[in-house]
């Protein structure tokens, strides 16, 4: 395997920032992968597993360390039951081409999640969401490979610990695990999920057409390209903070001084605001720029840098950002893009 020196990492990223890694190498099976691990080890190096980079933000200054890019690749479906179809997807392969690949084929469990970009293995350490569903909600199983006895191991669901926009793989002691291929449930036949309002206005404009897998599917594609910038176009990493959770006596506070805010029960004891909202109506904050960053102008909770900026532009804005929801909301805001 060949490791490279100097690589830039602007290349290898949505939002088009970062220095170069002083060492690079691209792992395409669990033997590669093990040798990548030992390099760092014996040369005594930090080292970083990118896929898409579509939720990071590098520095400028130099990655002192080794980047492995995840290129393990592979999709296959197994039958289960008379309803139930596994798919076994490696963590290098493309998220939105691994949905497409399930929709046409008619199978239910992920056609919501259409659209997002990045890998099937960033998606399960993220465990992204959106239009009302979370990848770990269809996850049976993740295979990985644990750094500290250099072997794979087989995680249930339940071992993962997915929740919103998080799981074990983000927690201090899931960082001995790599992530390499995942195992998917999904069925024949399901109930097409369309509880989310932007997805009912949509087809309520549409005149109540049947509503299919793959309409729906195209559907979420046209709702996001309304709402997310071209990444052919802007840097960006999506979304760059979490929809916050708050108890229901902070929710029922902040809704006495804005009786109109959203709010959506997670538990009995908490809610979910959505900071799209706040940042909006609250904070007037959609399409603020500073400089060669800004909040998108359909979108507020997305970030674009508008060409040229820096890794240090992108996080004082966002410190700004958080400031003024703290003052106007009360509210602590927490990054969802990972910084490297």
């Amino acid at each position: 395997m060949i490791f490279q020196k100097n690589i830039a990492l602007r290349d290898l990223n949505t939002f088009k920032i970062g220095g170069n890694a002083k060492y690079f190498c691209v792992v395409k099976t669990i033997e590669e992968l093990k040798e990548a691990v030992i390099f760092a080890k014996e040369n005594k190096l930090p080292f970083f597993v990118l896929g898409g980079g579509s939720n990071t933000l590098f520095s400028d200054e130099e990655f002192d360390g080794l980047v492995i890019k995840m290129e393990m690749m592979g999709r296959s479906f197994e039958k289960t039951s008379k309803n139930g179809i596994w798919l076994s997807a490696g963590a290098g392969e493309n998220w939105d081409e691994l949905v497409n690949f399930v929709v046409n084929n008619n199978f239910f469990g992920i056609e919501n999640l259409s659209g997002i970009p990045g890998t099937v293995g960033g998606a399960t350490v993220q465990n992204i969401g959106a239009y009302g569903a979370e990848v770990g909600n269809s996850i049976i199983e993740v295979e990985v490979f644990d750094i500290s006895d250099m072997k794979t191991k087989i995680l249930s669901a339940k071992e993962c610990l997915f929740s919103y926009r998080n799981s074990v793989f983000k927690r201090s002691e899931g960082k001995k695990y790599i992530v390499t291929k995942i195992l998917f449930g999904l069925k024949k036949d399901g109930e097409i999920n369309t509880r989310y309002k932007d997805i009912k206005e949509y087809f309520k404009s549409k005149n109540n057409r049947e509503i299919t897998l793959k309409n729906l599917s195209s559907a979420i594609l046209e709702i996001r390209a309304k709402k997310f910038p071209d990444l052919k176009t802007y840097g960006t990493a999506g979304s760059f903070f979490k929809n916050p959770t708050v108890s229901a006596e902070a929710c029922e506070k902040i809704r006495e001084k804005y009786p109109q805010i959203p709010a959506y029960p997670v538990s009995d004891e908490n809610f979910r605001i959505p900071l799209a909202w706040i940042l909006d109506h609250i904070c007037g904050l959609k399409g603020f720029r500073k400089g060669k960053v800004g909040l998108y102008e359909n979108q507020p909770l997305v970030m674009v840098n508008f060409d040229g900026a820096l890794s240090n532009d992108v996080k004082e804005f966002a410190n700004k950002i958080a400031l003024i929801v703290k003052e106007k909301v009360g509210i602590e805001i927490e990054e969802e893009v990972v910084c490297v």
